[in-house]
């Protein structure tokens, strides 16, 4: 009757212990999944890569999961020396230059279509 008991008991903890492991090898995909990261899946797919190659990676994982700020935009570097605001500077004067050259591209079809007619 031991033997049953201790056989039950066996399997129970094996049991408990591979969904423990499942469980464990989720918790980067959880943090990221709360955190609305972009790469959720990636990190959900690289837990259950992690299991197989005996959990070398899953500190990793879980750093990754950790490096996304919800309301930040992802991986997004500053240039060093670069003013705040620049770049809208820069786009407002290529805007101005798009204009003035479709300006003179208007007038030159037109002078040319007085010349043809």
């Amino acid at each position: 009757m031991l033997e049953y008991a201790a056989l039950a008991l066996l399997i129970t903890m094996m049991t408990f212990l591979i969904y423990l492991i499942i469980y464990i090898h989720d918790i980067p995909y959880e943090i990221a999944k709360k955190r609305g990261h972009p790469h959720r899946d990636a990190i959900h797919i690289a837990g259950w890569v992690s299991m197989f190659l005996l959990h070398s990676i899953w500190p990793f994982l879980w750093i990754w999961a950790y490096l996304y700020t919800p309301g930040e935009k992802f991986m997004h570097f500053e240039v060093a020396g670069a003013e705040p605001g620049a770049e809208a500077e820069k786009v407002a004067k290529l805007e101005e230059q798009v204009k003035a050259l479709q300006a003179s591209l208007n007038e030159l079809l037109s002078a040319g279509g007085d010349q043809n007619g």
